[in-house]
């Protein structure tokens, strides 16, 4: 299917996307290249293919929780910027 030049412009505006002669001349040629693609993959007989939404099988990779040593408080609180008591302060970031 080729395109034209009016409807790259349309699907530009559409995207709200400002294109350059130049651009508008090379995304004619690539957008047409790629309708072409999917106008033979459109000959491919799929009937026998089930509906799927996800082509290979999907695996949760966990790892087990492991004990570890952590920081003590007066450690994490060693380089903060600001801090009130044993807690970071932070700016406020919402209004009243």
């Amino acid at each position: 299917m080729k395109l034209s030049r009016e409807e790259v412009r349309h699907i530009a505006l559409l995207a709200r996307l400002g294109l350059t002669e130049a651009e508008v001349d090379r995304l004619e040629e690539q957008l047409s290249n790629i309708l072409e693609n999917f106008e033979v993959l459109q000959q491919v007989d799929t009937s026998n293919v089930p509906p799927t939404s996800q082509s290979i099988a999907l695996q949760n990779i966990v790892s087990d929780d492991k004990v570890a040593p952590s920081l003590s408080q007066e450690q994490v609180l060693a380089n903060a910027p600001r801090k009130e008591g044993d807690f970071f302060r932070v700016q406020a970031v919402l209004e009243n």
